[in-house]
């Protein structure tokens, strides 16, 4: 077992963090993670009102005793989103543990602190990670360019963002972008992390409620298989590389594109139906450049403790041997 700062103060067995995904962040999902001993995130806005996330909560708790948390993510969206009435169901349902993302978190966090909330704020930045302790975050989770949905606008890998973060901030640090299998958390903890963030890798699982077609294309992907969007709005996201995608860079690449000039192709609506339907041409859908080492579609259960015995192995099978040859040599 690997214990880190992170596991003890958010009371979790594994150091592993399924974060927020639209669409993907289900009860379903979520439970099977959080019965593995790593951390689950349900994506509020995932659930059409703060109703059904009340509900979504309550569910949830029916298929797990383990700690799971919620992630809102405050993002300019197509249509408003009531953020103060999803915060309230958040706070009224109980929960524990909160993963923000997007714009600053600092409206929402006395509410969440008066509730006994532990938050977590995803920040794609080191100035943004200094910032979300300032204000009184738990940990961050930082993203780096390789990663799933919005790496911001730095293009910073996680190689130098992790301990550059590392070097600055106090309270733990999640690894995000890039991370799927044993190597990952090892690299993760090496770089100064107390644990690794999975979304791309989690919706190749066969809880993920996502269609087995849009799966296997996961499977079958590259690392080069994915795509930048939304750069000339400096609101980059990245996606699956599918036809959609290629049209919204060509808009982009004429110059001067507006939000409307794209909206037919990234509505989200139209997203979440190609996942559902698994017509992985049919619109805009999220994955990180990881999927070049996805490989199957097991179990979360399954993963989970390929990851934990791997990562042990590597500790104390290639890295032990490693540091053990390099004595004999020096003596």
């Amino acid at each position: 077992m690997l214990t880190t700062r992170f596991t003890e103060i958010f009371g979790i067995e594994h150091p592993i963090v399924q974060g927020g995904m639209q669409g993907v962040g289900v009860a379903e999902l979520v439970s099977a993670v959080a019965n593995t001993g790593a951390l689950g995130f349900l994506t509020a806005l995932t659930q059409p009102t703060p109703e059904a996330l009340t509900q979504e909560i309550a569910r949830t708790r029916e298929m797990t005793d383990r700690p799971f948390g919620v992630n809102l993510t405050i993002l300019p969206t197509l249509k408003p989103v009531p953020y103060e009435e999803y915060a309230r169901a958040i706070v009224e349902s109980g929960v524990r543990i909160v993963e923000t993302a997007g714009n600053n978190p600092q409206p929402f966090i006395p509410g969440f602190k008066a509730a006994g909330i532990k938050i977590i704020h995803k920040c794609t930045s080191v100035r943004h990670a200094i910032k979300a302790e300032t204000i009184g975050c738990d940990a961050i989770s930082i993203d780096g360019f390789e990663c799933a949905g919005h790496p911001g606008e730095d293009d910073i890998p996680g190689l130098i963002l992790i301990p550059c973060a590392a070097d600055l901030v106090r309270i733990p640090i999640i690894a995000s972008g890039g991370f799927g299998d044993a190597r990952g958390l090892v690299a993760a903890l090496a770089l100064g992390a107390d644990g690794m963030n999975m979304g791309t890798r989690f919706m190749a699982t066969r809880e993920a409620p996502i269609h087995d077609n849009i799966k296997q294309r996961l499977v079958e992907a590259t690392e080069r298989d994915t795509a930048l969007i939304f750069r000339t709005m400096r609101n980059t996201a990245r996606v699956f590389k599918n036809q959609v995608a290629a049209d919204v860079r060509a808009i982009e690449g004429q110059g001067n594109a507006t939000i409307d000039d794209i909206r037919h192709l990234v509505a989200g609506e139209r997203g979440l139906r190609a996942m559902q339907e698994g017509d992985s041409e049919g619109g805009i859908w999220s994955a990180g450049m990881v999927a070049g080492l996805i490989h199957d579609i097991p179990t979360c259960q399954d993963l989970v403790d390929r990851i934990m015995t791997g990562a042990e192995t590597i500790l104390d099978g290639r890295l032990a041997t490693m540091r053990g040859a390099a004595a004999e040599v020096t003596t």
